[in-house]
């Protein structure tokens, strides 16, 4: 347990920032999951356009990494471009 106060104040800082990246990777999987799902074409268009924006935001906020970012984008298009 740390004692020093600047410490303690990282550790809570550092449980925030934990959460708050859980949510934006849950929101990305949540994105892949519909991808998978969708069936008409509208639906699909929202959902890449949806998914960009998603993992766009995580990766300009260092949630995921920029090339990480890429390949999801390239893998979202490839599942609704398959059916």
């Amino acid at each position: 347990m740390p004692r020093i106060k600047a410490q303690k104040k990282s550790v809570k800082q550092n449980i925030v920032r934990k959460e708050r990246n859980k949510e934006q990777k849950e929101k990305i999987k949540k994105i892949i999951k519909q991808a998978i799902k969708a069936k008409s074409e509208d639906e699909k268009l929202k959902i890449l356009k949806e998914g960009y924006k998603i993992i766009d935001k995580a990766a300009s906020k260092n949630v995921i990494k920029k090339n990480n970012a890429a390949r999801k984008k390239s893998r979202l298009v490839k599942i609704l471009n398959t059916k």
